[in-house]
């Protein structure tokens, strides 16, 4: 039987539930935004012989960016075609939504190992736009220090690219809307850092050593209020001379390197007829 690209529905839940469990070490997270996203929409399965057997999202941020996320394929079916198949499906959604208006940009974020999503980026015309580090620390290694509660403002968003756990937004009033709306801002003896409402990887506003360490008390508070033992830093990729001094600090890359292990995509959809002019060269 053909396999189906369909909305994702409730009863869809337990198969999303049992690929995340096969997922990053039971680590994903597809499970706990699952009714969420089918609130959102542009929630999407693929379904073969009538089980749920991959899901893909389309999120719509500031800029008129349709943002890809939780493309995943059930690891008994993997090597198959299946996330090409779902993969160019998220890009056929997106030159709809261009033409309607809706959005400009294709962009997602993945991880630096993620080879397979690399290579279906690159060869459908997208661009790594930034890089980033992700650390993790452990909170009981940290002293918890009780951050401040404050209100974003344009002046506090000091990155052009600002991670709010692994969506990007660029500096805008629009993405400081969005901001207010899907993450907390806090601030710790002037120092000010955020966090996605409802995850735990934390992006610092101020990217220096001696600021980072003075932080990170404030955010192991935060991580222990929502009952997590770990939590990470989402940096730009100008902090690679301080990788040394961050390690001192109880840091760690998820995986030894030295390079940016996260990467943001991005495709200008073109109109029928428009070149996108993203079009790399030879």
């Amino acid at each position: 039987m053909e396999p189906l690209i369909r909305e994702a529905r409730p009863e869809d839940k337990p198969f999303i539930e049992e690929i995340a469990r096969l997922t990053w070490s039971g680590d994903d997270y597809l499970a706990r935004v699952f009714d969420e996203w089918l609130r959102d929409g542009y929630f999407y399965v693929l379904e073969l012989d009538g089980r749920v057997i991959g899901t893909a999202k389309l999120t719509l941020l500031p800029g008129k960016v349709g943002w890809l996320e939780g493309l995943r394929v059930h690891p008994d079916h993997r090597g198959r075609g299946y996330g090409r198949k779902l993969h160019n499906f998220m890009l056929e959604l997106g030159e709809r939504l261009a033409q309607g208006g809706r959005i400009e940009a294709l962009e997602f974020a993945t991880y630096f190992l993620n080879r397979e999503s690399i290579s279906m980026a690159e060869k459908t015309g997208f661009q790594v736009k930034a890089k980033f580090f992700v650390l993790g620390a452990k909170t009981e290694d940290l002293g918890l220090e009780e951050p401040e509660r404050v209100e974003p403002t344009l002046e506090d968003l000091t990155l052009g690219i600002i991670p709010v756990g692994w969506r990007f937004v660029r500096r805008s009033e629009g993405a400081l809307k969005w901001i207010k709306r899907n993450a907390e801002l806090y601030d710790f003896n002037g120092f000010r850092f955020l966090v996605s409402k409802k995850g735990t990887t934390f992006t610092p506003l101020d990217v220096g050593l001696a600021t980072l360490k003075a932080m990170l008390p404030a955010m192991a508070w935060v991580a222990n209020e929502r009952n997590q033992k770990e939590f990470d830093l989402m940096l730009p990729s100008g902090v690679k001379p301080l990788l040394p001094g961050l390690r001192r600090l109880g840091l760690h890359l998820w995986d030894e390197t030295e390079e940016p292990n996260v990467l943001v995509f991005r495709k200008k959809i073109a109109l029928r007829g428009e070149d996108n002019g993203d079009t790399p060269s030879r």
